[in-house]
């Protein structure tokens, strides 16, 4: 009924309760979950989970936040994303909260990987954090929309959501829409057409309410479906299976 579509089950706090963390996404509905790379000497963590559990799906990608970690090339993404259990390349972007001064790096890291996802042919997993002109600049200029993929963890204002909807990405929401404050975000999701729609955990990150300041995990995914279908009056049955949907319509690589 619900997927996780962006997860670090790979990361030290979810990793060593793997067992507990799959049985209680079995009790709570969540039938899939996609593990996210973040750099690539932790890449055959992420792979090995989905190698061994036919419900988990990984990327390949270097965040943009990891500034002292390998950098990718083109070929080595593509090479890597060739394996039958990766369905994305990412997660990639622009972050401009975390780091300062020149960050030219963190912007040729992100056409690295937009080349790459077009070159496999497998959607981006796309991250920015006050940086949402130059993320859709680049977007545009490397030809994302050829790619595809997801805005994750979504938290700028409608006008960014529509540019990338016009590129052919999705909108992911994550447990920040549950909380008191993201008003602006519950109106997007409100506005959002379901068809375009993903939900998250970001786990071990963000928990929702009223979970909030506890490890998150992908069994939570559905207390932010039930949040968006109180914002927008529907049952959290139909954002729950449309948001299915999507995912697998999204990432045609993964196997229902």
């Amino acid at each position: 009924m619900f997927i996780d579509s962006h997860c670090h089950l790979d990361f030290p706090e979810l990793a060593e309760n793997l067992p507990a963390l799959l049985a209680r996404m079995a009790e709570n509905q969540v039938t899939h979950a996609l593990c996210v790379s973040v750099d690539l000497p932790d890449f055959p963590k992420v792979l090995s989970l989905a190698e061994n559990h036919s419900n988990l799906f990984a990327s390949v990608g270097v965040h943009p936040d990891y500034q002292d970690t390998p950098e990718p090339s083109v070929s080595e993404l593509v090479a890597l994303a060739a394996h039958p259990r990766v369905v994305a390349i990412g997660e990639t972007g622009l972050d401009y909260f975390r780091l300062k001064g020149d960050l030219e790096w963190q912007r040729e890291r992100f056409r690295t990987h937009i080349r790459a996802a077009r070159a496999a042919g497998k959607p981006l997993i796309i991250h920015t954090r006050e940086a949402a002109d130059d993320t859709l600049k680049i977007m545009r200029e490397e030809g994302a929309a050829e790619a595809g993929g997801v805005m994750h963890c979504f938290t700028e204002s409608w006008e960014v959501a529509e540019q990338a909807m016009e590129m052919g990405f999705y909108i992911s929401f994550s447990g920040i829409v549950t909380f008191k404050n993201a008003l602006a975000l519950k109106a997007v999701a409100k506005k959002m057409p379901l068809e375009r729609m993903l939900i998250e955990t970001d786990s071990p990150y963000l928990a929702p309410i009223p979970f909030r300041g506890k490890t998150n995990e992908p069994a939570l995914v559905k207390h932010v479906a039930e949040e968006i279908a109180r914002i927008r009056g529907e049952s959290t049955l139909d954002i729950g299976q449309h948001t299915s949907l999507n995912f697998f319509k999204l990432f045609s690589y993964a196997d229902e």
